[in-house]
C-alpha cells in the first residue's frame, strides 16, 4: 500500500534547525521530525496509528493515493505589498 507524502522544511523559529513537516494530503494528516528521515518515520507511525484507530472504530478508510507536487514561479512584483 502506498500513500503520497509531501515534505516541507519547518520555517518556525521555535523549531530546531533541520526539521521537516510531513503532509499526507489524502488523509489530512501532518506531523514533523528531524530531517527528511525523521519526518518520514514520524509520518509512517502517524498513518499506522490513524489506520488502526479507524479500523478499531469501524470507520471507513478512504482510499490512499499518491500525491503530485509541483512548484510555481511567483513573480517578484506579486510579492511586494501594495
Amino acid at each position: 500500500m502506498k500513500v503520497g507524502v509531501m515534505f516541507d522544511p519547518v520555517q518556525d523559529p521555535d523549531f530546531p534547525a533541520g526539521y521537516y513537516y510531513a503532509h499526507v494530503p489524502s488523509l489530512g494528516l501532518t506531523t514533523h521530525g528531524p530531517g527528511i528521515e525523521g519526518a518520514r518515520a514520524a509520518v509512517l507511525d502517524l498513518v499506522r496509528l490513524w489506520l488502526e484507530e479507524k479500523r478499531a472504530n469501524g470507520e471507513p478508510v478512504p482510499p490512499l493515493t499518491e500525491a503530485l507536487l509541483t512548484t510555481l514561479e511567483v513573480p517578484d512584483h506579486a510579492l511586494q505589498s501594495a
